[in-house]
């Protein structure tokens, strides 16, 4: 058997697994600061190397974390940048005078999980990727294209591409008996997929056949957009005005819909928007908002507004009130969030994820009642209102969720096992 490398490349974390010397799938181990953790985040942090005009150094992961928190505003980081991937506006960005393509980010993403992983990679990788890859107009094709470039780069010669869900059902299967019709329902920071699989249990193992599939680009980074969109946006002037001429008009949504999601807040201040920004503070009826915009945007302050959105969205899930608190670039906001006002909030991608789960059993011309296990995974599975979802349509004791962000990794491995790979590649 050709030995091969399991990897979930995801919008919040990435995860490598591998059979090791026992046949048995593990997660490739990192260690940073004496913690060891195997969800790798996914986050880059481009700094000017010492001595060295024009080059940069770059940071990936916790080690990115630690460069930004050093170096404050004098860094590029970037998260999220797999919400990219399919874009065909995204040609590249300008870093330390170097344009860089999404494959450029991607490959030294890679080459530096790599080198804190401190083994050597195989030949052959088994990539996890979306039903359905997030924004607006997705290219597939060219999505498939930068990460094969990207991946070649690190000097990977054999690529299979498989459904994030189908990985996430495969290793769910691990634990059948008896033939399954499965529903996997994976929640990752950029998409939620949905795929429909029937597995059959016999002398030679599994067998499988694939019965639809289906996605969204609204998950976990969707439910973040709400938070920062309600309790964040309007210290920076969401709501305000400026004069132009002798007309006052309300300053453009576009700005703070832009600020609201991650990767987009990672290239905003060297865009156009910033300069125009800059010109707009001449011109505001409340400049003091957009001068905070401005501060925040130079103190590249995205990450510390990711802890906090993050943080509150946790306790959401455990609690039916959260506090979230930002101080950062001059910006104060304390703010308790209800769990049913962050509900109301999320309503209309709670809709969309129903219509997709509506369109993934349409295509099976199964309901509710033929599904027989529903597995949950992914970062989102924990919020409270996308489990009741699941509930309310095939009952809690269908329900089963575990090992929610490696869950796909491990399952990615164990299809690299198969002798015939092609059989669950998308």
């Amino acid at each position: 058997m050709t030995q091969s490398i399991g990897l979930d490349f995801g919008t919040t974390n990435t995860v490598a697994t591998m059979v090791n010397a026992a046949g048995k799938v593990e997660a490739v181990h990192f260690n940073h600061d004496g913690e060891a953790f195997d969800a790798f985040r996914s986050v880059l942090c481009f700094s000017e190397a010492e001595g060295a005009a024009g080059r940069a150094k770059v940071d990936v992961g916790p080690w990115a974390i630690d460069t930004f928190v050093e170096m404050g505003g004098d860094c590029r980081f970037i998260q999220s940048f797999k919400t990219f991937a399919a874009s065909a506006l995204f040609t590249d960005t300008l870093i330390y005078n170097r344009r860089l393509k999404f494959e450029d980010l991607l490959a030294s993403f890679l080459r530096q999980v790599r080198g804190h992983a401190g083994i050597a990679f195989p030949k052959r990788v088994v990539i996890g990727r979306p039903v359905s890859f997030a924004g607006a107009s997705p290219d597939e094709a060219l999505a498939r294209t930068r990460y094969e470039t990207a991946l070649r780069t690190v000097g990977f010669e054999e690529i299979h591409h498989v459904y994030e869900p189908v990985a996430a059902a495969y290793f769910f299967a691990q634990r059948l008996k008896t033939d399954a019709t499965i529903l996997v329902a994976d929640f990752g920071g950029g998409t939620s997929d949905f795929s429909v699989v029937k597995f059959s249990v016999g002398p030679s193992g599994l067998d499988y056949e694939p019965l639809a599939h289906a996605g969204i680009g609204v998950a976990g980074d969707a439910f973040d957009f709400r938070i920062i969109d309600q309790v964040v946006a309007h210290a920076f002037g969401k709501g305000s005005e400026y004069k132009s001429w002798d007309k006052v008009l309300a300053v453009p949504n576009s700005y703070f819909q832009k600020f609201s999601r991650w990767n987009e807040l990672s290239m905003m201040r060297t865009s156009r928007d910033y300069r125009e920004l800059q010109d707009l503070v001449r011109y505001s009826l409340d400049p003091a908002r957009i001068r905070a915009f401005l501060a925040f945007l130079d103190a590249d302050a995205g990450y510390a507004m990711y802890r906090a959105v993050s943080a509150a969205k946790t306790q959401l899930s455990h609690a039916d009130e959260a506090m979230f608190s930002l101080q950062v670039a001059g910006v104060n906001i304390e703010r308790k969030i209800r769990r049913a006002e962050f509900e109301e909030w999320v309503a209309p991608e709670l809709s969309e994820i129903g219509a997709c789960l509506d369109r993934a059993l349409g295509a099976t011309n199964l309901n509710e009642t033929q599904i027989d296990r529903v597995f949950l995974t992914g970062g989102s599975s924990f919020v409270p209102a996308v489990r009741a979802l699941f509930e309310a349509r095939f009952g809690a004791a269908k329900i089963e969720t575990g090992d929610q962000l490696v869950s796909i990794a491990y399952g990615l491995s164990l299809i690299g096992r198969e002798p015939d790979i092609s059989r669950w590649t998308a």
